[in-house]
């Protein structure tokens, strides 16, 4: 790094120049100033739209402007918001940091910046309080899609203990963002999004589930007034980590906004001797002209990743809810056949298959084939399905343990909680504690003998239950902290023996949806209930931060079993299209007729997901709460997939022109209704006139205005429409 004290150089796309207090980093069509001239941790001067090339001399002007006015009965000089504000730059709102020595002092340090090394996209500054013996590491990142990304480390540098109470980096965000969004929810209602006034205050998203959890805010937005899925300007952010976090907007009387967010540390976690360093999950934020351009930006980092599925997403069968416990060879390889037939490519054994598993209350923690249900091991049913064309895939809850189990019997140790007690019981399970050198060897070795047993090509990862008192039982101490460091080693550790091998993030569904864990698996369940009335709403606002790529998505049977629900295949089909498609259903159950219509609609899935994979997601404003419209588009705008999505009835019987966002305004392009996409509409005897000519043709500015009629349809139906631009 290059010490304060000495020149440094800033690029900004071409603008090399000698140091400059002010820097500006430019990106994928955002920017960010960043003002260092106190000599302290950097304030955020501003974020959002590319400023273009700027000169030192403006960069200043801008610092200048940004200085607020110093008003009476307040501070004498003006408040500096820190990226880590803290009470020694005159911040009264919640800390960036909260900590002290054994004493009880250091508790508000003042940093001085060291060093400082910036480029065009990148800034890190180093920070030393000698008195209080601590040093901050800053990482600032505008990375290519123009998503923007930071960390920080806190290292001892003096005597004696530095117990660590929290760190959470902010971003602010200006008076005009007047409106708040995030996401809430539970188990089978994932990701359901609530609206409110930014107003004076904070608004605080505490995650205490020792996992991202299924009423996680995913991502918390502030906006313009209005501001939809294709207007206003809105700055989002996220918590890359997968334990406990917190995510909070704040503003405070004198009008500073910011959101901030981190790990959400449990008392005496994490108690840093001299020498010891914590370093923070990325927090990550995307700004956008509306939550689509916004959720782009998180789409397009996710998908330059070098992990990245590059190969198709094979079809997948999984069996939960066709078979549940009920394992029998003969069985599973009729379903297998059955899979086959219809166009699968991978057959998912779920839950049951391990020893003593005939239900839910034991054996989880015994992870060997059990022997009473699979005589011959696992080889029979695994060569049927290979032989069949199909990947084979395994369901594992490796960080679960039933009480009733011979590992818990062999190791209560191994469990965690308080010392004397086990934490309340829930789905009756427990927790390993994979940060036990123990428990960790012993769920490395068992996963991988497994997979070196057996053709395995994929992993179902479940994680079926809260961390709640989960503490070491040797300390008592807090460990959701370590258990989850120590998860993500042991994610990398397994990838690293058996790279060939895909892993889903499972948590009870959708409980576990965070970037820190997509950096090493390949998808996520988007929630255990696949009706599709409830998946459409669930997929929708999990879109916002992954692509459909990274969501597994089933078509379940015609009632469904978590709601009891009855819908038409076409619907349930139509919704799981737009992700990572896959069937849990027993099929040989069903009607030759339905087989055939699944087979098409796999057919279809193989088709388009090329283009679902890499498209640009877009969501319609502005449609009658009774329906709504997403699709995807391609990245050269030449071919799109839409849905139209009736919810519930209208108040108005004809729902009217629907605008198709997303197209090149000066193309033309030729709107088909795509097959089987158009049952609801044969079945239910109404068109729009159009429809009977074949295709229209219309500019990509016509259809964004105007858009396209669209038939009546009964509630829980859905249209496709295909949309390809004229040579």
């Amino acid at each position: 790094m290059t010490q304060l004290s000495e020149p440094i150089a800033e690029t900004s796309a071409g603008n090399t120049g000698s140091f400059s207090p002010i820097v500006h980093l430019r990106n994928g069509g955002v920017s960010l100033v960043i003002d260092l001239s106190a000599g302290r941790l950097p304030v955020i001067l501003y974020w959002g739209e590319d400023l273009g090339e700027i000169g030192e001399s403006e960069l200043k002007n801008i610092a200048l402007v940004s200085v607020p006015s110093v008003v009476p009965n307040d501070l004498d000089v003006p408040e500096l918001v820190e990226i880590l504000p803290l009470a020694s730059g005159g911040w009264r709102g919640l800390p960036g940091l909260e900590g002290h020595s054994t004493s009880g002092t250091d508790w508000t340090p003042l940093f001085t910046a060291t060093s400082i090394a910036a480029d065009a996209t990148t800034l890190t500054v180093r920070a030393t309080d000698d008195e209080a013996g601590l040093t901050i590491v800053l990482d600032v990142e505008l990375l290519s899609t123009g998503l923007l990304r930071q960390r920080a480390a806190v290292e001892r540098t003096g005597s004696g203990e530095f117990t660590l109470d929290g760190l959470q980096l902010t971003l602010p965000v200006p008076r005009r963002a007047s409106e708040l969004l995030d996401l809430a929810g539970r188990w089978g209602r994932e990701r359901s999004p609530q609206r409110m006034p930014f107003s004076v205050g904070a608004h605080q998203r505490d995650s205490r589930r020792g996992r991202t959890s299924t009423d996680a805010s995913t991502i918390l937005a502030a906006g313009t007034p209005g501001f939809g899925f294709g207007t206003g300007e809105v700055w989002t952010m996220h918590v890359a980590w997968s334990g406990n976090h917190r995510e909070y907007a704040e503003r405070l009387s004198n009008g500073t906004s910011l959101l901030g967010g981190g790990e959400l540390l449990l008392s005496g976690e994490v108690r840093l001797q001299t020498g010891d360093r914590y370093e923070s999950p990325w927090v990550y934020g995307s700004w956008g002209r509306g939550l689509d351009d916004a959720a782009a930006r998180f789409h397009g980092y996710l998908r330059g990743r070098q992990t990245h599925p590059s190969s198709p997403r094979k079809v997948v069968l999984n069996t939960w809810e066709a078979v549940y416990f009920d394992h029998n060879l003969e069985r599973l390889t009729e379903l297998a056949a059955s899979a086959a037939e219809v166009g699968a490519e991978r057959f998912v054994l779920d839950d049951g298959w391990f020893l003593h598993r005939r239900d839910d209350s034991a054996g989880l923690g015994d992870w060997y084939v059990d022997e009473d249900v699979w005589p011959g091991g696992l080889d029979p049913l695994i060569s049927a399905v290979t032989e069949l064309g199909l990947e084979f895939g395994l369901w594992v809850e490796p960080e679960m343990i039933n009480p009733d189990s011979d590992l818990a019997r062999a190791h209560p140790e191994w469990i965690l909680s308080p010392a004397s007690r086990l934490p309340v019981p829930s789905r009756n399970q427990q927790v390993l504690d994979l940060a036990h050198p123990g428990a960790y060897t012993y769920i490395l070795d068992r996963l991988s003998d497994l997979l070196n047993a057996y053709d395995i090509g994929y992993l179902k990862w479940d994680h079926n239950r809260d961390l709640l008192e989960a503490a070491h039982s040797t300390t008592g101490a807090a460990g959701v902290h370590e258990h989850t460091l120590a998860l993500y080693r042991l994610l990398d550790e397994l990838r690293d023996r058996h790279p060939g091998v895909e892993i889903e993030s499972c948590s009870s569904g959708g409980g576990r949806v965070d970037l820190g864990i997509l950096e090493r698996t390949d998808r996520v369940w988007g929630s255990d209930v696949i009706d599709p009335l409830e998946r459409q709403t669930i997929q929708r606002w999990t879109s916002q931060l992954i692509p459909p790529e990274l969501v597994g998505s089933h078509v379940g049977s015609p009632k469904a079993h978590t709601t009891s629900r009855t819908q038409s295949l076409s619907f349930r089909a139509g919704t799981a299209l737009f992700g990572h498609f896959g069937i849990e259903w027993d099929i040989t159950k069903a009607s030759a007729e339905d087989r055939a219509e699944l087979a098409e609609w796999v057919a279809l899935y193989k088709e388009v997901r090329s283009l679902v994979h890499t498209g640009r997601v877009v969501r319609a404003d502005g449609l009658d709460e009774s329906a709504l419209l997403h699709g995807v588009v391609s990245p050269e705008q030449d071919e799109a997939l839409f849905a139209y999505v009736q919810l519930a009835t209208p108040l108005t019987a004809i729902p009217g022109t629907i605008p198709l966002p997303g197209l090149d305004d000066d193309a033309v392009y030729d709107v088909t209704v795509q097959s089987p996409g158009d049952n609801a509409r044969r079945r239910s005897h109404t068109a729009a006139p159009w429809t009977a000519e074949g295709s229209l043709r219309l500019t990509g500015r016509t259809l964004r205005t105007i858009g396209v009629q669209v038939p009546a349809l009964h509630p829980e139906q859905l249209l496709l429409l295909r949309v390809r631009k004229v040579a």
